[in-house]
């Protein structure tokens, strides 16, 4: 019972069959299935939208083209129970419910488009049956025009042909009635002024009469052209060479007469004449504007009316002989370059003329942009008369002015830095004449240095517009390379650091006596002015320069380090040499304190000599003068009484050996003997050592020489009694103040020991002062 159930399904009667309606349905249905799947291209795989399955002709699945619902049924019936069964009942009934949804939605969808594509083949159908229908017309109008056309061209052969000879004797006809008129036009053409036209119908006739001059009547006709071209090519030369038209006109009448026949090298030399001619009234007018009479014109305005006056003239004059006279050839073009460059020359010289006039001066603008303007206009000229060499001459005078102007520069820079040295000489000069204070060095060397870098600074910036970008000329190799290196950096940097240090060094061979003509603290201030650039300035300055002029150049320039090593050499020189004449000033006043006095009759010492005192003021002075530049240096420890040494006869015990009361006339002898072999065992006082940059070096060389110079003062006196105590106050006076300032106080002390030591072997009586009384004149000095 269940088997029989199963095997009708649900819904179906006892009497029904699987092959009734019912399973018709599902049939037209796949097959309305199968007819949208090919419509559509598609698979009955990819329509079900599931995967094909291993075997494609299993007749029990449901989607495979070999389905067999019997065979599909009795499987169900085995394997299934009544459950299983009766779902898949359930799940089919929903497929095909769902399947007959998307058939319809898929109908519905596509429906608009199966109604719009019918209506296209309908018209289609229709347009195309017109289209027959005309092009059937068509090829039977065809036929009738070319039935038409081959009778036409059959009955009009013959009056074709004879049209045809009938227009070559009518193109004859007119050619011989223009050759019957030609005298006449020409005539006409000459008394209207229409040379151009005049030529052209020579030009047309010349041809047939040259051909057929042999027949009178042409014979004829070519003479009366003769005659009329010959005054026509008279009128054109009297017309080229009054000149009172333009360049146009003129190269039109050379044109003409070339077209006339007349020989090329004729107008090739009148032309030129005449363009000489004009350049030359161009020349005579920049000549004037240089004139002594009125004032020279401005650099720009000059280059720019020689640019549109001269080289315009010139462009023209170039331009219409290269056209009119092309078929020279080479020997042509070689005069037209031999008159340029003739011409170009002498315009040249005037340019130069009055660019040498541009002298001083540190603002280059208006010189640059005048350059500029000159070697932009003689571009086109130097192309278009290359073999002329007027692009390159221009050049090379662009760049002699930029050589001279770094000349002018160097000048300016050299006359700057000596002006800044009157003004520090006229400032130092200032406070003795007016009795007032002056400024200091510090604030002097500070101005000096300020305004020489101001000053080069000013000047680099005017030579870099040579090499702006905008500058036409800047492109050249010149000004890329050798301007930069050899002009900017080593003939006006490195040039005037050195002229300033050659300067510098001149001060050394002035005379050095006091009130010569240069200020000792002028040395000082220049000492200190190289030793900074030696440190700093010269780095930056260079720096600077190889920064603002890219360097392409290869060629070797001056290192730093070199011109560093001239600088400090300078800065040492002129230490020197302030060492030497300070050391003068003082000794000179020594040297006349101890040979204006008489030593023997001298009294008895009651105060330090004014000289002493003045010497002790002026070293004080010097300190301070040194120590506003310089620092103060490295001295040597100092014992506790520097300031409490007493200097006498006894100050040591060779010389107490020498003055004890036993003294017997032998004893000079051997105290000068014992004292010989003394100095041969004390230290070796070097008076004109290398002075050192700092305040105590220089201090030390200036007291060393004033010292050396009292000791062989006194070697070359004689003293008495008072005289040697005198000598023996002055030295301890000179003790008291002078240790502080030298590097080695003991340098002092053996300098005044040997002062007074000598003092008393010129002594025919050396009795020394007791140490207690000179201290007590000291003090009360």
């Amino acid at each position: 019972m269940a088997a029989a159930a199963v095997g009708r399904g649900p819904g179906s009667g006892p009497g029904d069959s699987p092959e009734g309606p019912e399973a018709e349905a599902p049939e037209r249905r796949r097959k309305a299935h199968g007819m949208l799947k090919l419509y559509y291209g598609l698979s009955e795989v990819e329509a079900a939208g599931r995967p094909a399955g291993p075997d494609p002709l299993d007749p029990i699945d449901l989607n495979g083209a070999h389905f067999d619902p019997e065979v599909y049924l009795d499987k169900l019936r085995r394997e299934c129970p009544l459950a299983q069964l009766m779902d898949s009942e359930t799940d089919m009934v929903r497929q095909i419910r769902a399947l007959d949804s998307d058939m319809q939605t898929l109908v519905y969808e596509n429906y608009n488009k199966f109604i719009s594509a019918t209506d296209t083949i309908r018209k289609m159908k229709n347009d195309f049956r017109k289209m027959e229908d005309e092009m059937d017309r068509l090829a039977t109008n065809m036929a009738v025009i070319t039935d038409f056309s081959a009778r036409i061209s059959a009955t009009l052969q013959d009056r074709h042909e004879r049209i045809t000879k009938l227009a070559g004797v009518h193109a004859l006809l007119r050619k011989l009635q223009f050759l019957f008129e030609l005298p006449s036009r020409l005539t006409k053409c000459v008394e209207l002024g229409a040379y151009g036209q005049a030529v052209r119908y020579q030009g047309r006739a010349r041809a047939v009469l040259q051909q057929y001059q042999h027949l009178p009547s042409f014979r004829a006709i070519q003479d009366d052209c003769q005659v009329i071209t010959a005054r026509l090519a008279q009128q054109l030369r009297q017309r080229f060479r009054e000149g009172g038209s333009g360049a146009p006109e003129q190269a039109e009448c050379v044109e003409l007469l070339l077209a006339l026949g007349e020989p090329a090298e004729e107008l090739c030399e009148e032309f030129l004449a005449h363009g000489r001619g004009r350049l030359e009234e161009e020349l005579r007018s920049l000549e004037a504007e240089l004139g002594p009479s009125p004032p020279a014109p401005d650099v720009l305005e000059f280059t720019d009316r020689g640019g549109s006056g001269f080289v315009g003239v010139l462009c023209q004059v170039a331009a219409a002989y290269q056209e009119l006279f092309a078929a020279q050839g080479p020997a042509g073009a070689e005069k037209l370059a031999a008159f340029a460059r003739e011409l170009g020359s002498r315009y040249f010289a005037l340019v130069e003329r009055r660019l040498a006039q541009e002298q001083g001066g540190s603002d280059n603008s208006l010189l640059v942009r005048a350059l500029d303007r000159f070697h932009r206009r003689l571009r086109a000229p130097g192309a278009l008369l290359a073999a002329a060499g007027l692009a390159e001459a221009a050049t090379g005078i662009v760049e002699r002015v930029a050589r001279e102007r770094l000349g002018q520069h160097l000048q300016a820079l050299q006359s700057a830095f000596l002006g800044c040295l009157t003004d520090v000489r006229q400032a130092l000069a200032a406070p003795r004449v007016a009795g007032k204070e002056g400024p200091g060095l510090a604030e002097l060397l500070a101005n000096v240095a300020s305004s020489t870098l101001s000053h080069i600074k000013a000047s680099l910036a005017s030579v870099h517009l040579f090499t702006a970008k905008e500058v036409s000329f800047s492109n050249k190799p010149y000004f890329r390379g050798e301007f930069c290196s050899q002009g900017v950096r080593e003939s006006l940097i490195v040039g005037f650091i050195r002229s300033m240090c050659q300067t510098a060094q001149n001060f050394c061979d002035s005379p050095g006596e006091k009130g010569g003509a240069t200020p000792p603290a002028l040395l000082l201030l220049l000492s200190r002015l190289c030793l900074d650039y030696e440190t700093a300035t010269i780095s930056y300055i260079l720096t600077l320069t190889d920064e603002q002029f890219l360097v392409q150049d290869q060629s070797p320039v001056t290192p730093v380090s070199t011109l560093c090593a001239e600088a400090r050499e300078t800065a040492r020189r002129l230490l020197t040499h302030y060492v030497k004449v300070q050391g003068l000033v003082i000794s000179q006043m020594l040297r006349k304190s101890v040979e204006t006095r008489d030593w023997l009759s001298t009294l008895e010492p009651r105060n330090v000599r004014a000289v002493m005192k003045r010497v002790v003021e002026d070293t004080t002075a010097i300190d301070v003068q040194v120590g506003l530049l310089y620092e103060e240096g490295v001295r040597k420890a100092q014992s506790s009484d520097s300031s409490k040494r007493t200097f006498s006869v006894y100050s040591s015990s060779r010389q107490q050996g020498r003055y004890a009361p036993s003294y017997t006339p032998s004893a000079p002898m051997d105290t000068n003997l014992l004292s010989n072999i003394q100095k041969l065992f004390s230290e070796r006082i070097d008076v004109f050592s290398p002075v050192e940059f700092n305040k105590v070096s220089v201090l030390t060389g200036i007291i060393k020489i004033s010292l050396k110079t009292l000791l062989e003062c006194v070697r070359l006196r004689t003293f008495g009694r008072f005289g040697l105590q005198q000598v023996q106050v002055d030295c301890h006076f000179l003790q008291l103040y002078l240790w502080r300032f030298v590097a080695d106080e003991e340098l002092v002390h053996l300098l005044l020991d040997e002062v007074v030591a000598s003092a008393a072997l010129r002594c025919p009586d050396p009795v020394p002062m007791e140490p207690s009384v000179v201290e007590v004149i000291c003090e009360r000095g």
